[in-house]
């Protein structure tokens, strides 16, 4: 690995490590804010933090760059947006494990839309973690726990939450596909900004059709979780991607990205006593060897 690919991984490393840091916060803020408002808020505040540092690049920034942007952002806003719909109808363990499968969708997709191949180590890394996430997602000590919810039928929040990972694993690849012909500042913003207008333009929607009534109470709680994930977990995170991300491939950096589950578990235990299964901590280990097949096999 060169150092350039060593930078790069870390830097999505420490994303999956402040993303899974914002589990406890949210699923205490959301007992007072609604879901997307508390996204609309949270890519707004991020959108009026980088205007002025993005501002002078708009003169130079062209039509095909700005569609792009644009585009990138549509995929990032989908997920979050279909994400949280699904789980009014759906249960979080269903949830977190349909989402995980956009690890087995970014190879496919890195395939079709890219033309390149994952290595052999790849897909031993993506089975092994895809394993692991099955085995995290049993919060009892029962493998069969999570096959008994996902037996109870195929809803429509599984659907959505399906269409969550497809769109995830989309916006992983299409970002690997125009990374490199942007300013990494500016598409770091035009995502999201997208993603924040269209949040806002979500919340009063779906307002209207009763889908999710609007709530908010801006206590400790909720200011705290607005802005950790406005500075850590979307403006930082979204600009590290946006720049390291095209020195790994796709598939490599979804791998890394299933990391997130188990470092939101690890918080949840320290801060909220949430204890993982037996079967979780196998989970874990599934994930861990994932990923050193995944780094250690040669790319030949």
């Amino acid at each position: 690995m060169n150092k350039k690919q060593f930078i790069a991984e870390g830097a999505l490393f420490s994303n999956t490590l402040i993303w899974g840091g914002t589990f406890v916060m949210i699923k205490s803020a959301l007992a007072f804010i609604s879901p997307m408002m508390f996204v609309s808020i949270r890519f707004s505040i991020a959108t009026l933090l980088l205007l002025p540092f993005v501002y002078p690049l708009f003169k130079t920034i062209s039509k095909k760059q700005l569609s792009e942007g644009f585009i990138l952002g549509v995929f990032l806003y989908i997920g979050f947006a279909v994400q949280t719909i699904g789980l009014q109808y759906t249960t979080a363990t269903k949830s977190a494990f349909i989402t995980g499968t956009f690890v087995l969708f970014t190879p496919i997709l890195q395939t079709i839309i890219e033309k390149r191949i994952p290595t052999l180590g790849n897909i031993f890394g993506v089975l092994l973690v895809t394993v692991g996430i099955i085995f995290l997602s049993s919060k009892e000590n029962s493998l069969f726990s999570i096959f008994s919810e996902l037996s109870e039928g195929f809803n429509f929040g599984d659907f959505l939450t399906l269409i969550c990972a497809i769109f995830y694993a989309v916006y992983i690849v299409y970002l690997d596909k125009i990374s490199a012909n942007h300013n990494h500042r500016f598409l770091t913003f035009a995502q999201i900004s997208v993603t924040g207008m269209l949040s806002i333009l979500s919340v009063m929607v779906f307002s209207f059709l009763q889908i999710e009534p609007i709530k908010i109470v801006l206590n400790s709680e909720v200011v705290i979780a607005i802005l950790y994930t406005t500075l850590f977990a979307t403006i930082l995170t979204t600009s590290m991607q946006t720049k390291f991300q095209q020195a790994v491939t796709p598939t490599r950096a979804s791998i890394i990205f299933s990391m997130e589950p188990l470092f939101a578990a690890v918080t949840a235990y320290f801060f909220i006593n949430e204890k993982l299964s037996n079967f979780g901590i196998a989970g874990a280990a599934f994930i861990f060897l994932g990923i050193l097949i995944s780094e250690l096999w040669p790319k030949k």
